[in-house]
């Protein structure tokens, strides 16, 4: 007899096992989300009835949650501060990368190696904040603003050329897109900081005066899908918005206990429910193929992003700079979520979307890699 277990079945069998992998991983020293991506490939060789649109769903919540979480993680001023170095090796190391796809196109610069190249440009985060202790207070601030900025690139690289290549925008349509998009941030961050300047105490005392976190984390959730859907609605992905809603709700805004009390409550909802559907989906839909063309490009891309990384982040000490490169150039899981809707929507050839894959997988894991022989070296 078959037993249908349902959309709650399943759910419960990639949480389950995710968190499962997620703390083996963290017991051997690797960040949890690799362990849940390990899930993922492992439960798509048996999951083969799931309801695919109910997962994609949660997923989709998934990047929702962890990107209003990675936007608490910093505020503006360090993403502003940490910019002025990390956004000229982001251009750099953009351009590079995807110079190194031009082989793939027949030296033919097109969409998909921008697409490409915006993937293996990607930082990841987690892996910077588990090696952040090696880095030093001045190179964490570049670190994450590195990430934040390869994110949104990523991002943004994606959706102007959807708009380019799949809805056949004019260049002067594409320019109006960029305008548009930056008029709606910029009036975003202006408002803030008016806020911040005339309104601070009125909105801690109003936060104060909410007596349980369920009306806390309700009134950050209207505030954070009004502005995602906004920012669906003009063009962007509806996880910018989301992450520009955790980099507004800064200690400076809102004050350090109630900030405490949103990132205590975020922090609990995207890491216990929806983020291990997030990795664990994004090992389930994983595709690539393994060829020796592959590997090798995996390896010159990666030492590339080594050794350009190093030369903006020497040290003295030969060890601490490999340490930082490698969280800088740790790849990310949005590069996976990045290569999945370029290829659904069709400006991403199969072969590049398993390029791309397998390039994010393999540098999350080298990454962490090199970062805990060479830390346990330092130790």
């Amino acid at each position: 007899m078959s037993v249908e277990i349902g959309v709650i079945g399943y759910v419960f069998i990639i949480i389950a096992v995710a968190r499962v992998l997620a703390e083996i991983f963290e017991r051997i020293g690797y960040p949890g989300f690799l362990g849940e991506i390990s899930a993922g490939l492992l439960l798509g060789s048996f999951l083969v009835s799931m309801p695919r649109e109910e997962l994609n769903l949660l997923a989709e919540l998934g990047v929702f949650f962890l990107m209003m979480y990675a936007g608490l993680e910093v505020n503006p001023e360090e993403v502003h501060l940490g910019g002025k170095k990390s956004l000229p090796l982001y251009i750099l190391t953009y351009a590079l990368m995807t110079f190194v796809t031009l082989p793939f196109t027949n030296y033919t610069l097109s969409h998909e190696n921008l697409i490409v190249g915006s993937i293996l440009s990607v930082a990841s985060a987690p892996i910077v904040l588990r090696l952040s202790r090696f880095f030093g207070g001045d190179f964490l601030h570049v670190a994450l603003s590195y990430a934040v900025i390869s994110e949104i690139g990523a991002l943004l690289s994606l959706y102007l050329l959807i708009n380019f290549e799949v809805y056949h925008l004019t260049y002067l349509g594409l320019l109006v897109e960029l305008l548009k998009d930056g008029v709606f941030l910029g009036a975003l961050f202006g408002i803030n900081y008016f806020l911040n300047v005339k309104h601070k105490v009125l909105i801690i005392r109003a936060l104060r005066n909410l007596k349980s976190d369920e009306a806390v984390f309700g009134l950050v959730m209207i505030l954070a899908t009004s502005i995602a859907l906004i920012s669906e609605m003009i063009g962007l992905h509806f996880s910018i918005g989301a992450f520009v809603v955790g980099l507004l709700l800064h200690s400076d805004l809102i004050g350090t206990k109630q900030y405490k009390r949103v990132h205590t409550i975020i922090s609990g909802v995207t890491y216990g429910i929806f983020a291990p559907i997030f990795f664990a989906w994004r090992g389930i839909n994983f595709e690539t193929e393994f060829s020796v063309e592959v590997v090798y490009l995996f390896v010159l891309v990666y030492v590339l992003r080594i050794l350009l990384t190093m030369g903006f982040t020497w040290n003295k000490d030969i060890r601490t700079t490999i340490i930082r490169a490698s969280g800088v150039a740790s790849f990310g899981v949005l590069g996976l979520l990045v290569g999945e809707l370029g290829y659904e929507y069709g400006v991403l050839s199969q072969h590049l979307y398993a390029l791309a894959s397998l390039a994010s997988i393999l540098g999350m894991f080298v990454s962490v890699t090199i970062g805990r022989i060479l830390s346990a070296k330092n130790s």
